[in-house]
């Protein structure tokens, strides 16, 4: 009976550690959700793997200069349940996204929606 309460002890502590460190991982610290953000761009990639998605964007800044924008999304089983695919989004198309930037003022941010060539609104979140 000892050897189960310690094995049960044990199970529990090291539960308690990996589930602690997913939810550091996961942490949305670095957007500031309190503002929303509108690009309008070219994608250069969408990258369909865990444990994000990414897009990759082309905006033109206020002086015409193309500045690329690293643009962070769930992971597919969870974009999956949204509609979205692998083949969503192809290199070239122009979209427009709201999202929620990164705190440091970096080109990157949290996608909260995307507006496709057709004009279908995706989310990203939920």
């Amino acid at each position: 009976m000892r050897r189960l309460a310690i094995r049960l002890a044990l199970g529990a502590a090291l539960l308690g550690m990996t589930t602690s460190a997913a939810t550091a991982h996961h942490s949305g610290a670095m957007f500031d959700a309190e503002q929303t953000v509108t690009l309008n761009g070219t994608v250069r990639q969408f990258q369909w793997a865990n444990p994000h998605c990414f897009i990759q964007l082309l905006v033109r800044d206020a002086q015409g200069r193309e500045q690329e924008w690293s643009l962070e999304m769930s992971a597919p089983v969870h974009l999956m349940r949204l509609g979205w695919t692998r083949s969503t989004l192809t290199p070239g198309e122009r979209i427009t996204v709201t999202l929620h930037p990164l705190r440091n003022g970096d080109r990157g941010g949290n996608v909260v929606t995307v507006t496709g060539p057709d004009g279908q609104l995706l989310e990203a979140t939920r």
